[in-house]
């Protein structure tokens, strides 16, 4: 039973590690800007350098790849990855952290393009929901367990320590992978590149999820990116409650992807449409919660994880749904796309804050993805249908 299942069990290890890694900075932004002597909003060009490679390569890439052999491709990607953290841990200065950190970049911009087709390739009964949603899994632990325990461990024995453990785990996938992942089979692959992507951008109801995905992420994660040091100015609260606080994040992000492999087969439009305006909301609410206290940003913490997982699973289904022969290409944008929004709310948030309105990176964001939501309400969803 368990060999059925390792192939599936290892994507979701490397998910995690993937997610870790991109989220380590978000983490421990202040440590490291006071390591290199930057600002905070300096360290986080971390954060928003980082996703713009992504978005940036994401499509190209696998155009590039697209007829290469996953398994074989998978290999080289966690290998690229696995060198650039060991580059992270010996960086000298800012800039080559940031020129390893690119490097770690273009390998998850590789690995979230494939990595969903693959997890449902590989999934014992293929079923779709429930492989995408243990994929999803390994980023949910990754704010749950990754980012506090990267963070707890960044603040006792520096932030290196911890880019050199995702650098070890990431060697053990790669041996895993080497040794239990098999050979998938993809339909469409002999497509030519130039058709894969011109079938994609003739898909409207794809270039809308597009379109929603850009403005929704850049609105989540102009909040998020700055959740640490919005905290500590708010609430002036110690690390470990800042910890605490996030792996609430996480464990909601849990549990958002159980309910998905539960209800959203039977109820996709209620949960897209509950995803798509909760979001906003959420975030509207982020400055008043926390001026009720910690309990009260906790509560907020816990809903926005839910949200924004759902979220990402369900749109993940849609993309394969839209586009089942080209999943991986139709992937590739999605997963650039998705990056392209953490680098552009990334880079709003820092600037909210060097204007001194770090209190306020709620409004901003929310205001961001409410118009995300209201065109998926009323533009998007009453063009799809769906089997209830």
């Amino acid at each position: 039973m368990v060999k059925r299942f390792l192939p599936l069990i290892l994507l979701t290890i490397a998910g995690f590690t993937f997610n870790t890694s991109e989220l380590t900075p978000i983490g421990l932004l202040s440590d490291i800007a006071t390591d290199f002597g930057v600002t905070e909003a300096h360290a986080g060009l971390l954060i928003t350098i980082y996703a713009w490679v992504v978005a940036c390569l994401s499509l190209p890439l696998m155009l590039w790849c697209a007829r290469m052999d996953f398994r074989r491709l998978l290999l080289y990607v966690v290998a690229l990855f696995f060198v650039s953290h060991i580059g992270s841990v010996l960086s000298i200065g800012f800039w080559t952290l940031m020129l390893s950190r690119i490097g770690v970049a273009t390998a998850h911009s590789l690995f979230w393009s494939i990595a969903p087709t693959m997890a449902v390739a590989v999934s014992p009964d293929g079923r779709r929901s429930t492989a995408l949603s243990a994929l999803v899994a390994g980023g949910g632990v990754a704010l749950v367990i990754g980012l506090p325990l990267g963070r707890v461990l960044g603040l006792l024995a520096g932030w290196r320590v911890t880019l050199g453990f995702l650098g070890l785990l990431s060697f053990l996938i790669l041996i895993g992978l080497y040794f239990f992942f098999p050979r998938i089979a993809r339909s469409g692959q002999d497509e030519s590149r130039g058709r894969m992507l011109k079938d994609i951008l003739k898909s409207r109801p794809l270039l809308m999820v597009y379109f929603i995905t850009a403005v929704i992420v850049t609105g989540h994660y102009t909040g998020y990116s700055y959740i640490e040091p919005f905290m500590d100015s708010i609430l002036h609260i110690e690390a470990k409650a800042i910890t605490f606080t996030l792996c609430l994040f996480g464990i909601a992000g849990l549990a958002g992807s159980f309910l998905m492999t539960r209800y959203f087969p039977r109820h996709p439009r209620f949960i897209i449409s509950a995803a798509c305006i909760s979001l906003p909301v959420i975030m509207l609410f982020l400055l008043p919660g926390a001026r009720l206290g910690l309990v009260a940003l906790s509560l907020i913490c816990v809903l926005w994880g839910l949200a924004i997982t759902v979220y990402n699973i369900a749109f993940q289904n849609e993309i394969i749904v839209l586009s089942p022969h080209n999943s991986a290409v139709a992937m590739s944008i999605y997963s650039g796309i998705f990056n392209l929004g953490i680098g552009a709310g990334a880079f709003a948030g820092g600037i909210v804050c060097e204007h001194g309105m770090m209190a306020d990176i709620g409004y901003v964001g929310g205001t961001i993805a409410l118009a995300a939501a209201l065109f998926a309400l009323f533009c998007y969803l009453p063009a799809r249908s769906y089997k209830e």
